[in-house]
């Protein structure tokens, strides 16, 4: 599947995303640092979207609005900065719609 959504060359990823791959990596999955660091180039061709106070404004908001974790809220105030129609995550409730944004779960 994400070889797929990335070869479209739509991809949008966050900065806070690529953070939580490279620590589950390590942590989770005890891949070794310099390859979690190495696979993190396959993410290059992806446009990213930098967090900034405006969007942890906005991920506090949708947090409260929607009693979603502020980390869960914050990629989904990235993707609305992003103007993306769907966010591919195993995190969320598949088929709901936040912030215009809708929920899939890749699996």
């Amino acid at each position: 599947m994400l070889r797929w959504v990335a070869e479209r060359g739509e991809t949008v990823i966050s900065t806070q995303v690529l953070q939580e791959f490279y620590v589950a990596s390590t942590t989770k999955l005890g891949v070794k640092p310099l390859v979690a660091k190495s696979l993190l180039r396959s993410f290059e061709n992806m446009e990213t979207v930098q967090i900034d106070p405006g969007m942890i404004r906005e991920a506090v908001d949708i947090s409260i609005l929607h009693r979603l974790s502020f980390w869960d809220s914050l990629i989904l105030a990235a993707a609305e900065s992003a103007r993306c129609e769907i966010l591919y995550t195993e995190d969320l409730n598949a088929d709901q719609i936040i912030r215009g944004v809708l929920i899939e779960n890749p699996f």
